[in-house]
């Protein structure tokens, strides 16, 4: 799984760049809550992995990911609202000028340095399931690498009813999220599960998600889902070997292999 940066971390660019925003700033919810837990870099698979390596797999992920959604969302441009954004917004997957994004960190700088640079259009400090915004609008609400944190905390019912009130019709959640069912997902819940977590992989809210979970909690909030796997390769791979298990990726929408993937996307469509 890709660890995300902190979202706590302050950006001394966004001191120029207010925070430019269509809504009000929450702050009648007082101190947002974090999401994300400490990192312990001195972690056991960390020391074991390159830079480089890990790089592999990133850039297969991003590939996959713009691959599947230009197969699949059927929709070329709109509204995007990027939850949990952190310092990587999505841009990859929506780029402008066809999609105007909305990015939303706990962390008001790290939106306003984003809003700033140019990566968003309009940034939010707030917290998946507690978003003060209007209903029906934005035809896609992502969440990349950001419910499988959520998921150590609470339950994700909050977030997937929340995606269907701010979506249009025929828009989408878009969730990029570790799947459980995978081996090495399967490792990190057992290591977790052990107290293990921030020792084996630096953190204890790296919990990989079932998608068998993450489909029933689409239907459940009202939307349609379908589920791919990104990838089946593990960053920790050789370089090599990563790239033979890439081979497997092309078969990853099949309804029996899809649920195995290292990295699942949900595309739960609102009707």
């Amino acid at each position: 799984m890709k660890a995300r940066r902190p979202g706590n971390v302050a950006c001394p660019a966004a001191r120029n760049h207010p925070v430019k925003t269509a809504w009000p700033l929450p702050h009648a919810f007082g101190r947002l809550r974090g999401v994300s837990q400490p990192y312990r870099r001195d972690n056991l698979l960390d020391r074991a992995s390159h830079p480089e390596t890990l790089e592999v797999h990133y850039e297969r992920e991003r590939l996959r990911e713009r691959e599947l959604l230009d197969r699949r969302l059927g929709l070329t441009g709109g509204e995007v609202l990027s939850v949990g954004c952190g310092w990587h917004p999505g841009r990859h997957l929506f780029p402008k000028p066809a999609w105007r994004m909305t990015g939303v960190e706990i962390d008001e700088a790290v939106v306003g340095a984003l809003v700033g640079a140019g990566d968003l259009d309009e940034g939010l400090a707030g917290r998946g399931g507690e978003l003060p915004l209007p209903d029906d609008s934005f035809d896609v609400v992502l969440y990349r690498l950001v419910l499988h944190h959520i998921a150590w905390q609470e339950p994700l019912g909050a977030c997937f009813e929340e995606a269907r009130r701010l979506l249009r019709t025929g828009g989408a959640l878009v969730a990029i999220e570790p799947g459980s069912w995978h081996p090495v997902g399967a490792g990190l819940a057992a290591a977790n599960r052990l107290g293990m977590g921030p020792l084996v992989h630096g953190t204890p809210d790296d919990v990989p998600l079932s998608p068998r979970r993450l489909t029933a909690e689409a239907r459940k909030a009202g939307l349609q889902p379908e589920l791919h796997a990104v990838t089946y390769g593990w960053r920790r791979l050789p370089r090599r070997a990563q790239r033979a298990i890439h081979a497997l990726d092309p078969y990853g929408s099949r309804p029996l292999l899809a649920p195995l993937g290292h990295t699942l996307m949900l595309i739960a469509r609102s009707r």
